[in-house]
């Protein structure tokens, strides 16, 4: 991969796309292009297309979407259908009609059905019902996944797709209404050892089983996708390791250093019963996580802390 290419990154505002950003630079890419929300909504077709004119940009990796937990998909379902379809629907489209040379698409873990055979492998998708949790979004994605698999077919173009597992890290949501499990466990412990060691109550069982993964290793997985061949338009990105969420619970309860109680709210949706990711086929190309989830934890909260006045939260 030429290092002078000009590369657009979609999102470049949000966690992951700060964090491709960051890794890029620090390879030595010096040609990045990118618009801020309030310049270019990707929503926009028109808009978009005005971009991919002026830009003409070499190389588009995708880490924009509109994104939240539980709550926040059950609670505007079709925004988040809609509104990622639109994103996504727009760059690929753009990148296609640019004559654009390698397009790297960031989708998610929730593609795959919800009682997929674990470890979930590529081969899965469409093979069964989604969790109906967060179907709107995984249809959209799916959606993308399939468009860049359908010009790689028609007009073989390296067009790839990287499904990664649960993320978190630097510049993460912890708004609690729309944000992931792991943030919005670091902020109601931290708040609740604020308030003085108060009980913490979560969804759910605690018993489901996640696999989550540093965003900075993903931002490691884009650019291997970037300075290799692939040679398949679909691949899982994570760990391949899982957890129980109450486990989970527990070390960022220790790392947080909260006293008190865990309660959890068994009336609340568990969601998918286990979700962990087969990555052995970016593995077999020499691609590996290097952040264990205690280490990243820690990275994370020391970045709540210093942010606390400041950090992101999604309004819907």
């Amino acid at each position: 991969m030429d290092k002078t290419s000009k590369l657009y990154i979609a999102g470049h505002g949000g966690m992951v796309g700060k964090a491709i950003m960051s890794a890029l630079e620090k390879r030595g890419y010096d040609n990045l292009c990118y618009a801020k929300s309030g310049e270019l909504d990707l929503r926009d077709q028109e808009g978009v297309r005005d971009f991919f004119d002026r830009e003409k940009p070499d190389i588009v990796i995708d880490a924009a979407a509109r994104v939240g937990g539980i709550l926040a998909n059950a609670r505007h379902p079709y925004q988040f259908l809609m509104e990622n379809m639109q994103i996504q629907n727009n760059l690929i489209d753009n990148s296609l009609k640019h004559d654009v040379k390698k397009f790297i698409f960031l989708g998610s873990s929730c593609i795959y059905p919800k009682f997929s055979p674990q470890p979930l492998k590529e081969d899965f998708l469409l093979t069964d019902s989604l969790e109906p949790t967060n179907q709107w979004y995984a249809l959209a994605k799916i959606t993308g996944v399939k468009a860049c698999e359908a010009i790689r077919d028609q007009f073989g173009k390296e067009y790839v797709s990287l499904m990664p597992t649960n993320l978190y890290g630097p510049y993460d949501n912890f708004d609690l209404e729309t944000s992931h499990v792991l943030p919005a466990m670091i902020r109601k412990f931290h708040e609740a050892k604020v308030a003085g060691h108060l009980p913490v109550m979560l969804w759910g069982s605690g018993k489901p089983m996640r696999e989550f993964m540093f965003v900075d290793d993903l931002a490691e997985a884009v650019i291997f996708a970037l300075e290799n061949k692939l040679p398949d338009s679909l691949y899982n990105v994570g760990t391949g390791i899982d957890l129980p969420i109450e486990e989970l619970a527990k070390i960022i309860q220790q790392v947080v250093g909260h006293h008190g109680e865990i309660h959890w709210d068994s009336s609340k949706p568990d969601g998918t019963p286990r979700k962990v990711m087969d990555i052995s086929k970016l593995h077999g190309l020499g691609w590996k996580h290097r952040i264990n989830l205690k280490d990243g934890v820690q990275k994370t909260y020391a970045w709540f802390l210093e942010h606390q006045n400041n950090y992101k939260e999604v309004k819907l």
